[in-house]
């Protein structure tokens, strides 16, 4: 073979090799599988497998992840967020202590050079008082809550560091760094001004969403670029001495007497936090003293949750304290409790508790009960996790479910939130 033609078939074949290493405008791009995580609530394993499905082109998957991303993007041109920003401090003066106020209380009167809250307050059960939103940290902390959520789950599911590298800011501003972290604890939680400085009942504030934390720092902790071991460290500290004080504070122990959602709440947040932090034994507790703590006593033979059914806004307090249990009984799967397959002595479980809610949540029927703002959507995620648990009612009422604003991303994030979000 002559030169030139030796040169020219090996010129060939690096145009072969060429064209095999750059990707086709058609060809699907994957990213590596990052490890199943280590979650609380979600299921690392489901996540995975998720993952791996999105990969491989799901067209259910990946209408769902479009709304997964579209939420994240939203979130990379705001924040991060830090208690010490808000306009006065706590009562204890210190800027770094959390502080938030009661929804339901209004000034009774007008403001004056004397009285320039309006005190005394007076409650207003189901109607929410703009003066929270303004002020305080509790607008702030929701946002924390929802972006790391929505941006670390991101993160998982497309490789786009850009999500994880957010979430990372959003979580060491407002939880570690020295000059604008909060203090792990909720002493000044759901004021009443002129009244009390702070109250038990505040601690709702973080038990409603903050396991989405915990389940953002563990899916980082499968893996995120730029996501340290001093980020983890600091972290796992911060949960641990958080723990420690809902367990042993005042306020901590009388929440944990509640007998509506709040006890619910606070259950299923002491459980989470135990089993992120390794206390196993606590956790497994937890979820096995709830049977006979909040199912048997809190939900009725019906199904019905007599203390929810008694709020202006009923339907939603009876979605709200189910995602609750639902959650805890996500809790206890990973801990080798089934807490669905619990029956009280009346015959109570949460599949009753669910079956209460389908004739509402599939619109067969119309909500019997006083509610000052019906969202039917409000009930999606708690029979997604019914139908998940193997009750067939609710694997029936599925397809008839409404969609939440923001699409239903159940297949993504297998864990029930509360879709129409008030809080009190």
């Amino acid at each position: 073979m002559s030169t030139r033609s030796r040169l020219a078939v090996l010129l060939a074949a690096l145009a072969v090799i060429s064209a095999a290493a750059v990707p086709s405008a058609s060809a699907k791009v994957t990213h590596p599988v990052p490890d199943a995580p280590h979650t609380a609530v979600l299921d690392g394993t489901r996540l995975q497998q998720a993952k791996t499905r999105l990969d491989r082109g799901d067209p259910q998957l990946r209408r769902a992840a479009q709304a997964l991303t579209a939420r994240a993007d939203r979130w990379l041109s705001q924040g991060p967020w830090t208690v010490v920003d808000k306009p006065r401090p706590a009562p204890s003066g210190d800027v770094h202590d959390y502080l938030s106020q009661a929804p339901y209380w209004w000034p009774s009167q007008p403001p004056t050079s004397g009285n320039p809250w309006g005190c005394p307050y007076v409650q207003r059960d189901g109607q929410r008082n703009p003066e929270v939103d303004s002020g305080t940290d509790r607008r702030d902390v929701e946002k924390v809550f929802d972006s790391t959520y929505d941006l670390s789950l991101a993160w998982y599911y497309t490789g786009d560091e850009r999500y994880a590298g957010k979430a990372g800011q959003i979580l060491r501003t407002w939880f570690l760094d020295p000059a604008t972290r909060m203090n792990p604890h909720l002493n000044h939680a759901q004021f009443i001004p002129c009244t009390y400085d702070g109250r038990a009942i505040g601690i709702i504030d973080f038990s409603q969403s903050y396991t989405a934390v915990l389940d953002a720092l563990a899916i980082l902790n499968s893996g995120a670029p730029n996501w340290t071991r001093t980020d983890r460290t600091g972290m796992a500290k911060w949960n641990k001495d958080f723990l420690s004080w809902l367990r042993y504070s005042d306020f901590g122990k009388q929440e944990a007497a509640a007998t509506n959602n709040h006890g619910t709440f606070h259950d299923m947040q002491v459980a989470a936090l135990a089993h992120a932090t390794g206390d196993r034994h606590l956790a497994r507790r937890t979820v096995l003293d709830a049977r006979s703590l909040r199912i048997a006593p809190q939900i009725a033979a019906d199904g019905s949750q007599p203390q929810e059914l008694t709020r202006t806004r009923s339907w939603h307090y009876s979605t709200f304290d189910l995602v609750a249990y639902t959650r805890l009984a996500a809790i206890g799967k990973h801990l080798g409790v089934n807490l669905w397959k619990y029956r009280g002595p009346d015959g109570q479980s949460l599949f009753k508790a669910v079956h209460y809610l389908l004739p509402a949540s599939t619109a067969a029927a119309v909500w019997p009960h006083t509610e000052l703002e019906f969202h039917r959507y409000a009930a999606t995620d708690v029979v997604h996790a019914a139908a998940d648990a193997g009750d067939r009612q609710a694997q029936k009422a599925v397809p008839s479910l409404e969609e939440p604003p923001g699409g239903d991303l159940w297949l993504l994030r297998p864990a029930a939130e509360q879709l129409d979000s008030i809080t009190g």
